[in-house]
């Protein structure tokens, strides 16, 4: 079992969905978060005063999955998050040790569903 935890760009959400969709992946959390990497943020201006503004609004996707699904999970993030440009983001894959179902207390693959 893995998490699957990515950071993209906002606008790119319903992009990922719809590719995360066609390769049958439908259970996910979405957050909006904030962060930095090679883009460093940018510079303001506000009523006279500058202002950089280190941390950029990025969304984070976690989807959790069986080891069978995990390439196709990365490459539909991929798919649809992906501009060439530097601030598209990164994937990060843990290994799940457990999972519990709370409704049921099914554990590991069958929980993941």
């Amino acid at each position: 079992m893995k998490l699957i935890t990515a950071f993209i760009q906002p606008h790119k959400l319903n992009e990922v969905k719809e590719e995360l969709f066609k390769a049958q992946i439908f259970k996910m959390s979405v957050t909006n978060v904030l962060g930095c990497g090679q883009q460093r943020g940018y510079h303001e201006s506000y009523r006279g005063v500058d202002i950089e503004v280190n941390l950029l609004k990025k969304t984070r996707i976690e989807i959790a999955v069986n080891d069978e699904f995990m390439q196709a999970t990365i490459d539909a993030i991929i798919k649809g998050a992906r501009t060439g440009e530097i601030g598209d983001g990164k994937i990060l894959v843990s290994t799940l040790d457990e999972c519990v179902r709370i409704r049921s207390g099914e554990k590991g693959n069958t929980a993941i569903g």
